[in-house]
């Protein structure tokens, strides 16, 4: 019989594998490390299996006490399988079992637990790739075949990371449904192998001084740039943050700009972690500002309007400026190719790792990587908060003066 600990350390395999509890209840722990309660019995001579539920949000204890259930209900002459079909049925209220239907179902379950962008970009790589060639299909009746036809016309427009995140999500969706008693098998899963490789392109960068300082000089000559832009590409090139996070960047984040030791409190919710992390506060990164960053930060809020941001919107004021924004300035100067708003990092990250090279300092290395608010594994947040401040603060003013020098002061970019 499992115990709860055997449960939990459960590792996926290269195939999926059944764990036996007792009285043919088994967990099935699946490649993906998805791990579901199932239940094997004979129905009018047929072999039959009932899905109670993943693991570990259904216990041992409740899939057995499931399992026991199930078993009187088959013992009135019952089939566990149709009652649970016709109680989710009930439950769920979807006009049908289609493929459309059952990912709508999916998406609401799970996207309270998303950022609301990216649960709007999950459903419309759903709308815009998926739903128009077997959204109206049965999902029992939907095959590996199918699918890998679905992936195939995604990667012929050339988009490879589009076609692997799209199997991901169509494989959630029929993970989630099996779980739910609506679906038996998993053909988005069992295409996976059978995908193009991604491209692991990376992100054009600018990775010399002065080929990251002619992107700043380049784009602040534009006329038809207005100031907000410029100077959000600014604050984004001296502190090599990721782009979301400057464009949502706050009034109030910003603090001591007029004391020794200016910093931007970028709150665990605006970064790039794990959904736990980002609701724990002590996650929060705290990004010293050399002189340069802050008397960016100051002309922004000397114009900026009566909102919360410190970069608003051109048209609507109560929203930031778009995704768009900066990434179309770049374009306009002529660096479609060469350099992007996220080739920041990469410019920053190349240029002081080259720089602590040739001083011999190696423990700078692991230093501008924690400025790029790459979190370790098991490293507390209270490390990365306050670890190595002095020293970061130090690097982040060496950056900004070899980035601006003979680069006119933030207040020239006001029209």
């Amino acid at each position: 019989m499992l115990t709860d600990n055997a449960c939990r350390q459960a590792k996926p395999g290269p195939k999926n594998r059944k764990l036996s509890d007792s009285g043919g209840l088994y967990l099935m722990v699946l490649t993906s490390g998805t791990k579901s309660w199932r239940w094997k019995y004979s129905f009018r001579g047929k072999e039959k299996t009932l899905s109670i539920g993943l693991y570990p949000e259904v216990s041992l204890r409740d899939a057995r006490s499931a399992r026991d259930e199930a078993r009187r209900l088959l013992l009135t002459g019952g089939d566990p399988s149709a009652e649970k079909r016709r109680q989710t049925s009930n439950r769920t209220q979807m006009p049908s079992d289609s493929f459309e239907a059952l990912a709508e179902a999916w998406h609401r379950s799970q996207s309270a637990g998303w950022k609301p962008r990216y649960a709007a970009e999950i459903l419309r790589r759903l709308e815009n790739n998926v739903f128009p060639e077997i959204g109206s299909a049965r999902v029992n009746e939907i095959t590996a075949p199918m699918v890998l036809e679905v992936i195939r016309k995604i990667e012929q427009r050339g988009v490879l990371e589009m076609a692997h995140r799209v199997r991901m999500h169509m494989s959630d969706v029929f993970v989630w449904a099996i779980a739910s008693g609506l679906a038996t098998s998993d053909p988005a899963g069992t295409i996976r192998k059978a995908l193009e490789p991604r491209t692991g392109k990376l992100r054009p960068a600018m990775i010399t001084i002065a080929g990251a300082r002619s992107v700043l000089v380049e784009t602040e000559k534009l006329k038809r740039a207005t100031s907000t832009v410029l100077l959000a590409s600014r604050l984004l090139a001296l502190t090599a943050a990721r782009p979301g996070v400057v464009r949502m960047a706050e009034k109030h984040e910003f603090e001591d700009l007029d004391g020794d030791s200016p910093i931007w409190r970028i709150p665990a919710v605006k970064m790039k972690l794990t959904r736990e992390r980002r609701i724990d506060a002590s996650f929060e990164f705290i990004l010293p500002l050399s002189h340069q960053a802050v008397a960016t930060v100051r002309t922004a809020l000397a114009i900026a309007p009566q909102t919360q941001w410190l970069f608003a919107g051109i048209g609507d004021r109560r929203q930031p400026i778009t995704d768009s924004t900066i990434s179309r300035l770049y374009r306009l100067a002529g660096f479609t190719g060469r350099h992007v708003p996220h080739g920041w990092r990469s410019s920053f990250s190349t240029i002081m790792n080259e720089r602590a090279a040739r001083e011999d300092r190696e423990r700078d290395r692991a230093i501008i990587d924690l400025m790029l608010a790459h979190v370790q594994e098991g490293v507390e947040a209270a490390y990365n908060r306050a670890a190595y401040m002095p020293r970061r603060r130090e690097i982040a003013q060496a950056w900004a003066d070899m980035l601006m020098e003979g680069v006119s002061p933030p207040g020239s970019l006001i029209a």
